[in-house]
């Protein structure tokens, strides 16, 4: 089957969760595209300074108030990009949805809404599947369930009638400026300052997952913003299982350093993640004639560059 035709890009675009580590490539992104983009967190951040920016606390908005923003702003496209972890859970990955749904149901021509969900709603899976849109979600840790909650509410709203809606599950991102929380944002820190010859230690997951870089994610969500009125559920990540120690491997090669840097201790590794990820990418690339162009090497070198860029080297302890 061909790939669905897309429609013209979106002369506006209202980015939520746009000071994250993904929003701030899809700003630029959908900038570089042509269009104007509006950026909405709470908190204002330079690195969307070449954007208009709201301050706006989404899931705390009443839904009219959320629905005459959007309205004022006159968006074609919205692209829900926040995720919230621990006593924000709900607010921010359920809540939010639920007012942005009701908003864009109120206004006179709703516009395309690109959601992103995550490859870890469908929970664990045996070694060696492919995680096709076809496999029934079955998460057991808080933040997938309530990402999978938020998921569903837009898929219903899409399969009512109420919205033209799409949701993207995403494999995990590497590449340029990382989430410092994230396993390989911190490695990147902490390998910035590390003498060779002392190394680091460090547990490593016995873990086969996905990864995605970040720039293809967000080519992705271009993409969707376009593709209207298609399948409105889409996995995206690389296609590919990849061990975690490899990975570490490859960020080591990234930073210039010896292989011997990091030294695996033994211990429990307590992780988000299930330990086998494996994307089925082929309806990503049946719909949006999309496909991850990134090599990992080329992800980790950028990774790198960007953390040594954006981070101060930690300060040395006296001898």
């Amino acid at each position: 089957m061909a790939p669905s035709r897309p429609s013209p890009r979106p002369a506006r675009v209202a980015v939520l969760g746009a000071t994250g580590c993904v929003g701030r490539h899809l700003c630029a992104a959908f900038a570089a595209e042509g269009s104007e983009v509006v950026a909405i967190a709470r908190r204002y951040v330079p690195q969307v300074a070449a954007h208009r920016f709201l301050p706006l606390d989404v899931a705390g908005s009443t839904v009219g108030e959320l629905a005459r923003v959007l309205a004022r702003e006159r968006v074609d496209a919205v692209v829900n990009a926040t995720l919230g972890w621990g006593e924000e859970l709900h607010y921010t990955n359920v809540q939010l949805v639920e007012r942005l749904i009701g908003a864009l149901a109120r206004l006179p021509s709703p516009p395309r809404l690109v959601h992103l969900g995550t490859i870890h709603e469908y929970g664990p899976v045996p070694s060696g599947t492919s995680i096709s849109e076809d496999t029934e979600p079955a998460p057991e840790n808080p933040y997938p369930k309530a990402k999978l909650v938020a998921s569903r509410k837009v898929l219903d709203a899409v399969r009512d009638g109420a919205l033209d809606a799409v949701v993207l599950r995403v494999a995990n991102t590497l590449g340029p400026h990382p989430a410092l929380e994230s396993f390989f944002g911190s490695l990147a820190v902490r390998l910035r300052g590390t003498d060779p010859a002392t190394g680091i230690e460090l547990t490593i997951a016995d873990a086969r997952r996905d990864y995605v870089d970040v720039r293809d994610a967000v080519n992705a969500v271009v993409r969707a913003a376009r593709t209207t009125r298609a399948d409105p559920l889409v996995n995206i990540g690389s296609g590919r299982a990849r061990g975690v120690r490899e990975l570490v491997d490859e960020l080591v090669a990234a930073a210039g350093l010896p292989p011997e840097t990091v030294r695996e201790r033994r211990g429990e590794v307590h992780s988000r993640g299930a330990d086998w990820i494996q994307v089925d990418i082929a309806r990503a690339r049946r719909l949006l004639d999309w496909h991850p162009r990134y090599t990992v090497g080329e992800s980790m070198r950028a990774m790198w560059e960007t953390v040594c860029a954006d981070q101060p080297l930690p300060a040395r302890q006296p001898g």
